[in-house]
């Protein structure tokens, strides 16, 4: 049912509506099994119906009826179930009938703030017309999930998951037990012996089974790691308009927190949030003047500078100084319990007197008016409109922030391209900046306000000629090819350009394959490995920067895999074959083939075949990595150091060690088996039945595995272990393995039996 909000008349007393019966439903008690704590439905002898659902019990106090509370809670309101895939790079979230409750899901990425959305507001967006029932969606990725059910009455139950690392989709349903009003209907299926309740549109029924026969609740699938009961919850910048906050006397709601407007003026600094709340004590330095406000920006590449014209209102420097309050109050909760320069993204300036000329300059003619510049001086945005109208835009998680990044990137390159004397790290530093770009949440927008009335933001808008711009950064690699000390701004760069993540995907959208530059590039990152290796940890932590570099050789075979897809057809993506297999085999000649370096050179060999039709090329470099790697006593061993040493950046490090060992049977499994097919491939049979044994050390009893080892065996002429083995391929087959396949085991062993394989 849909909103089911029942009248409180009903908590006491039968209701006294006919509710004819229909053949098989017998008289009695039943409950519900799919909403609500255990709801009673009691059928009696003279055609009445009961619906109880609260109870507990009651004391009388003179001529008082004092009902106590129920001390049955809902420990787990939700019920949640995963699907795993390693290779999904979002989450696929299905949440069953959120009808019109107040639910609200959050995600949080390690210790960072959560970021809650109402589920009611994502519903508008992706189904305005409420045609479906369930409500589907996507997040990225996140280390833990938070759902909330806020309650009428000003309680709110925050539930805390942590998310599996390859979870790809996430089910959820409730039990609220609260339910509405509707024009009833019942139906009885006397198959499953359930009741179900509905209204007359028949939707969204409740399903009741009779007392005698109920089953044993279902326990929640995934149990919360963190549940709490909160009065008034809340969060920085929640919509007001849901929900109660008790007894407390509210005007006006401040950035998601509660303000008595009787009290304070509107743009005063608003009350404390709830205790659950840590704050670091986070204050903004404002400069006296211009100049100093636009050096102080320069020091730190993450910031920009606010400046507010507002000379015509006698109020502007009270509501300055309360927006500044306000600012440094839902910054330090951002940073929790300590500095976080990530969150410290804005300067802000008033400006005075002292300015007129350089607004003049600038041509800001319009008072008010709220600029935003970078550690330059230069304008990136404007808005005809006071401080008030703007201040939700200058938050660290809003949009406003990556399209400034944007214009201030397009901005940087567009100077340093028309500056003859711009230096290196000039180029290097406007490159790189351009390659950290966050992709803003609506791409492909120009930013452009036809309105002349508009209060909203232009952004500033800087054309940029491609061609030019790969041109230069093609003679800033060749320039740097004889270094002898590695330049992580510029190694980063490239690994953001050669991963398809870089300047040329952040500044014209455009997908492409690896050419000859960035070949060239590569040559400069495993050159430098050792020292990328060595500084990595060091330049990642250089805060207020941001920076995430993980080991050079996993990055490059990670980016060769990726632009491998993109390069399948034609003549170039024929000579990339070339060129991407010349960097596998420099990795591996010089003795830095890891992991993820030999995980995706095996695919890419794996999808090669020789003029002969076999697979040579591909078993010889597999047997080297066996024999090097793999083989020898205390298998599991050895995996689990290597397994230990994965740098950050590898999938497998984050898959777990489940996934990892399957990887490798798999692996020896799938080499072996091309042994199998490939009459060319035999003088491989051999060393193929040490991969194959070895695979069933790491996985015991795989019947495909089984399968592989006993065909081997018997083109190697030990027939009768290729029997005994193929009679345990056949034991061990399960619902797991399809029809077709089970079949042509059980053949293969008549075969082999029979003489006739």
């Amino acid at each position: 049912m849909r909103n089911f909000i029942w009248s409180l008349s009903l908590l006491f007393a039968g209701i006294s509506i006919s509710f004819a019966q229909t053949n098989g439903i017998e008289k009695g008690t039943y409950l519900s099994t799919n909403k609500g704590g255990k709801i009673k439905l009691n059928l009696l002898d003279d055609n009445k119906y009961e619906l109880v659902f609260y109870s507990g019990g009651y004391e009388i106090k003179g001529d008082s009826l004092v009902f106590l509370k129920s001390k049955n809670t809902v420990d787990n309101r939700f019920d949640l179930s995963f699907a795993k895939d390693k290779k999904a790079k979002k989450i696929k979230i299905k949440f069953l009938n959120p009808s019109y409750y107040s639910f609200y899901i959050g995600t949080q990425k390690g210790t960072e703030a959560v970021q809650y959305q109402r589920l009611s507001d994502i519903k508008a967006k992706v189904d305005p017309e409420y045609i479906k029932t369930d409500l589907d969606f996507e997040i990225e990725k996140t280390d833990f999930l938070y759902l909330v059910y806020e309650d009428y009455g000003g309680k709110s139950d925050v539930n805390k998951y942590a998310l599996p690392k390859d979870v790809s989709e996430i089910t959820i349903n409730y039990d609220l037990a609260v339910l509405n009003d509707l024009n009833l209907a019942g139906s009885f299926d006397k198959n499953t012996k359930e009741l179900k309740i509905s209204d007359q549109a028949g939707k969204d029924p409740l399903v009741f089974v009779n007392e005698k026969d109920e089953k044993p609740a279902k326990a929640p699938t995934v149990v919360p790691i963190e549940t709490q009961s909160i009065t008034n919850w809340t969060y920085p910048g929640k919509d007001p308009d849901y929900g109660s906050y008790g007894s407390a006397v509210v005007d006006s709601i401040y950035n998601g927190l509660p303000v008595d407007t009787t009290a304070v003026p509107a743009a005063a600094y608003p009350l404390d949030p709830p205790a659950f709340y840590t704050k670091y004590d986070f204050k903004l330095k404002i400069e006296g003047n211009l100049k100093k406000a636009i050096e102080s920006t320069k020091t730190a590449s993450n910031k920009f500078l606010v400046v507010v014209v507002d000379s015509k209102n006698k109020t502007a420097k009270e509501t300055f100084d309360a927006f500044i309050k306000e600012q440094e109050t839902q910054t330090g909760y951002n940073m929790y319990d300590s500095y976080n320069a990530l969150y410290d993204t804005y300067n802000y300036y008033l400006a005075g007197a002292d300015d007129k000329k350089w607004l003049k300059n600038n041509k800001i003619t319009n008072d008010p008016s709220v600029l935003v510049l970078n550690g330059n001086g230069d304008v990136l945005a404007v808005a005809k409109s006071d401080l008030t109208t703007q201040q939700y835009q200058f938050s660290y998680y809003g949009d406003f922030y990556r399209k400034l990044q944007k214009a201030n990137a397009f901005l940087s390159i567009d100077k340093v391209l028309k500056n003859k004397k711009a230096s290196d790290a000039d180029l290097i530093n406007a490159f790189n900046k351009a390659a950290l770009l966050e992709t803003s949440y609506d791409y492909d927008s120009d930013y452009s306000v036809s309105d002349p009335n508009s209060t909203d933001f232009v952004i500033t808008k800087t054309a940029l000629d491609q061609k030019e711009v790969a041109q230069t950064w093609k003679k800033l690699i060749e320039a740097h090819q004889k270094d002898k000390a590695v330049n992580m701004y510029l190694a980063e760069t490239i690994i953001k350009e050669i991963k398809n993540q870089g300047f040329t995907k952040q500044l014209f959208n455009q997908e492409r394959i690896l050419n000859d530059t960035d070949f060239l590039a590569i040559d400069y990152l495993l050159k430098h490995s050792d020292d990328i290796e060595n500084n990595k940890v060091a330049f990642n932590n250089s805060a207020p920067e941001v920076h995430n570099i993980g080991s050079a050789v996993s990055e490059i075979s990670n980016a060769l895999q990726q632009n491998l897809y993109a390069s399948q057809d034609g003549l170039t993506g024929e000579m990339n074959k070339e060129k991407i297999n010349s960097v596998y085999k420099k990795i591996i000649a010089s003795g830095k083939g890891n992991f993820d370096a030999y995980r995706n050179y095996f695919y890419y060999l794996s999808q090669l075949e020789d003029q002969d039709g076999s697979n040579t090329t591909y078993l010889k470099e597999f047997s080297s990595y066996f024999d090097n790697t793999l083989a020898g006593p205390s298998p599991i061993e050895k995996l689990d150091t290597i397994f230990g040493g994965l740098d950050s950046s590898s999938g497998y490090s984050y898959d777990g060690w489940s996934s990892f060992k399957l990887y490798h049977s798999d692996i020896c499994n799938n080499a072996a088996w091309t042994v199998v097919l490939k009459p060319q491939n035999s003088n491989f049979i051999k060393e193929a039945i040490k991969w194959s044994e070895y695979s069933l050390v790491i996985s015991k009893n795989n019947p495909y595995y089984l399968d592989t080892l006993a065909q081997l065996y018997y083109k190697d002429g030990q027939t009768q272990k290729a029997i005994e083995t193929q009679v345990l391929a056949v034991k061990f087959i399960t619902s797991d393995v399809d029809e077709e396949t089970a079949n042509q085991m059980k053949e293969v062993l008549t075969k082999m039996s029979n003489g006739t394989y």
